[in-house]
């Protein structure tokens, strides 16, 4: 059995992050740094791929998103680390343009832009780690 419930959670957040960046940087005008555009490479083709594997009821979707995801957690959680001030600003990559750890906007005084992406990529991959372990057990059954 397709796990669909979950496909579709991953679809939605990959759709909600896409479109929340699109209205940081188009609406709001917040232009995005350079490791925000990254994030953006990682998590951009999800919105195509994953209605691709709803409708084809495709198991082999997990390779291919995580390796999007992985890189793209690994991504945001550099970020995160460099907005809240745990890394060092000399070892800040972003320097031409828009500095990575400038607090353009923040939900509730805390929840930045930087720690809104992570939890998207972490909230997928724990999503993939739970249609991995069903079709495991439907296996066993």
């Amino acid at each position: 059995m397709f796990p669909r419930i979950e496909s579709y959670l991953i679809w939605i957040i990959a759709l909600s992050a896409t479109a929340g960046s699109l209205f940081f940087s188009e609406i709001l005008k917040i232009p995005p740094c350079d490791l925000c555009w990254y994030q953006r490479i990682f998590i951009y083709p999800l919105v195509f791929m994953m209605p691709i594997a709803i409708f084809k009821e495709d198991f082999n979707f997990r390779p291919y998103t995580l390796s999007l995801l992985i890189p793209g957690t690994i991504v945001s959680l550099y970020h995160n680390l460099l907005y809240y001030g745990v890394i060092e600003k000399p070892l800040v990559p972003c320097k031409a343009g828009v500095s990575c750890t400038s607090r353009e906007f923040e939900f509730f005084g805390f929840l930045g832009i930087p720690l809104m992406s992570l939890l998207a990529f972490l909230a997928m991959i724990m999503l993939i780690t739970a249609t991995y372990r069903k079709k495991n057990d439907e296996i066993k059954s």
